[in-house]
């Protein structure tokens, strides 16, 4: 049966995903959980099941046939997964696309999210230099049954660049409270000189299993958690991927008598080793004692679920505990790690009991009323030490939203907006010991170097908005605007990062894309370079979303 077939993972970069939060904002899909990505392949299609006959219904009006043009690209794009039952007793090899990437840069960008800035955000940690990058990969997958097989490799090239010097590296290190505040030493300080790259990478590498409406999957996977296009306050792709363990329920689930107060659930598990942590740091006060806790581990669990169809509300909690020299990854500290609610005392945040370092994250989905084929309105938020920031909203760090999906008289224009506070007013939000950080895990909230919640990082406010011009489905044009300012107390002399960017994304065929960008950003962070600095970003990416596969 149907139900019964393994689906891979959409990746997060698809073109589906901004698609498919259009159609749900004209009120074309209802079911669909917006604070939970990726989805598979098999469960969009789920997820459109009932699209087609509204539509049909809804008769010709303008938004109706923008929704057709939508619904018709992503039928077009799953007809593959939509077959028919027979496929259940198949298995299929499939190139699920193939691109190549040229990105040029010039000026000295940002890297470093942990501190300054990044440039370059939700990109999978790629790494990016002054000069020309390349990037070329394939993603393609193996299903048989219930199982899937996926990879997503790419080459990577580009040039070298001078990166942090010593001074920079000490004062960074001392504002982190890391030793030795001197010298370049820690992951999550850019420091260099680094040299030209050229190397493989799997950006996604994954064996999954289908079981009751659950993908149980091990590997290198994409997850996002958070209705934002900009960014996920608990978890988004702006860090390179972990491997992970994951049990997720990819497919709505009716609980009876619960769900009729509070509808359909989805939920979602994982847990993994974080790398690139390697800081050692003076603990309690004991000056002559240092620790390393190198590679901790991390586990993530979320629950959605919808009251009505306009409606989703989720709550999430991430934990951030154990590696070496510090606590041994067991199913004793697992378990602690993942009971534990309350604030420990100092002498066990010292000990091999500490619980780890905890953080809660709340989101919600609202098509408003007697405009939700309009207006969508959405917040992300997520605070440390406290359960949620449902029950602590002071203290949270927070990425409300507002989405148009078409404007009166210019139906194929939309327009999102959506703000960002990592630097809540409470006091222990200083210095950036606060969000994203924790006194054990002083390289906080990262994998390899980069932050892999929100872009903006710790003690950080700004914004993003976009205004998008549909040529079709899957083709259109789209202005952009972002900006990051993070706090004097937590950088000296603070930072300012404005960027503005274009981008087309037009199909050459059915099955070839050019998706083509340009950013023009300012920066100002004296205590790396004094004056206004200006980077553009050129990019061009080719894909190839071959139409064809093989059965067996």
């Amino acid at each position: 049966m149907p139900a019964q077939m393994g689906s891979p993972y959409v990746p997060l970069d698809h073109w589906m995903y901004p698609a498919i939060m259009r159609l749900y904002s004209l009120g074309y899909v209802d079911t669909v959980f917006l604070g939970m990505r990726p989805w598979t392949r098999l469960s969009i299609d789920h997820m459109l099941e009932e699209t087609g006959e509204k539509i049909e219904d809804a008769g010709s009006t303008p938004a109706a046939d923008e929704a057709e043009g939508i619904y018709n690209a992503l039928v077009h794009e799953l007809h593959d997964d939509t077959e028919g039952p027979c496929l259940s007793g198949q298995g299929q090899v499939r190139i699920e696309s193939s691109y190549t990437n040229g990105r040029y840069i010039s000026g000295t960008p940002l890297r470093d999210s942990f501190h300054l800035g990044q440039t370059i955000v939700n990109d999978y940690g790629r790494p990016y230099a002054s000069g020309f990058n390349n990037y070329t990969g394939l993603s393609g997958y193996v299903t048989a049954g219930r199982f899937v097989l996926y990879a997503r490799g790419e080459m990577q090239a580009g040039p070298s660049f001078a990166g942090y010097g010593p001074q920079l590296s000490g004062i960074l290190s001392g504002i982190d409270q890391l030793l030795p505040a001197d010298g370049c030493t820690e992951p999550t300080i850019p420091c260099g000189p680094f040299s030209a790259y050229a190397n493989g990478r799997l950006l996604e590498a994954y064996l999954s299993a289908h079981v009751l409406g659950h993908e149980i999957s091990f590997g290198k996977q994409d997850n996002w958690f958070g209705p934002a296009m900009g960014g996920g306050m608990a978890y988004s792709n702006n860090a390179e991927n972990i491997y992970s363990f994951r049990i997720n329920r990819i497919e709505p689930l009716h609980v009876p008598g619960l769900s009729r107060l509070l509808g359909p659930f989805r939920y979602d598990f994982m847990v993994g080793s974080l790398k690139g942590h390697s800081a050692a740091y003076t603990i309690a006060n004991d000056q002559n004692s240092q620790r390393s806790f190198n590679d901790p581990w991390v586990h993530v669990e979320k629950i959605s679920f919808k009251p009505t169809e306009n409606v989703e509300i989720g709550f999430e909690r991430t934990v951030i505990w154990g590696g070496k020299g510090h606590v041994p990854i067991t199913i004793d500290s697992f378990l602690r790690s993942f009971f534990s609610f309350t604030s420990p005392s100092a002498a066990i945040k010292g000990s091999n009991k500490d619980p780890g370092a905890r953080f809660g994250a709340f989101d919600a989905t609202w098509r408003l009323p007697y405009l939700h084929h309009w207006m969508t309105f959405y917040v992300d938020s997520e605070v440390h030490d406290d359960v949620s920031p449902a029950d602590a909203p002071r203290r949270a760090s927070i990425r409300p939203g507002l989405y148009l999906s078409h404007i009166p008289g210019l139906q194929k224009l939309d327009l999102r907006v959506e703000g960002i506070n990592t630097d809540p007013s409470v006091s222990t939000s200083q210095g950036g010991h606060f969000m994203y950080y924790e006194y054990n895990v002083r390289e906080g909230y990262t994998n390899k170097g980069n932050i892999f919640g929100d872009w903006m990082g710790r003690e950080g406010k700004g914004g993003q908005a976009w205004m998008t011009w549909h040529l079709s489905g899957n083709e259109w044009i789209q202005a952009s605007w972002r900006r990051q300012k993070n706090a004097k107390d937590f950088i000296y002399g603070g930072t300012t990062l404005d960027d503005v960017s274009l981008q087309v994304v037009k199909r050459l065929t059915s099955s070839l894309e050019l998706n083509a960008m340009f950013r023009h950003e300012n920066w100002l962070a004296p205590i790396y370079m004094p004056g206004k600095q200006t980077v553009t970003v050129t990019q061009f990416q080719l894909t190839w979303y071959p139409e064809r596969k093989v059965s067996f």
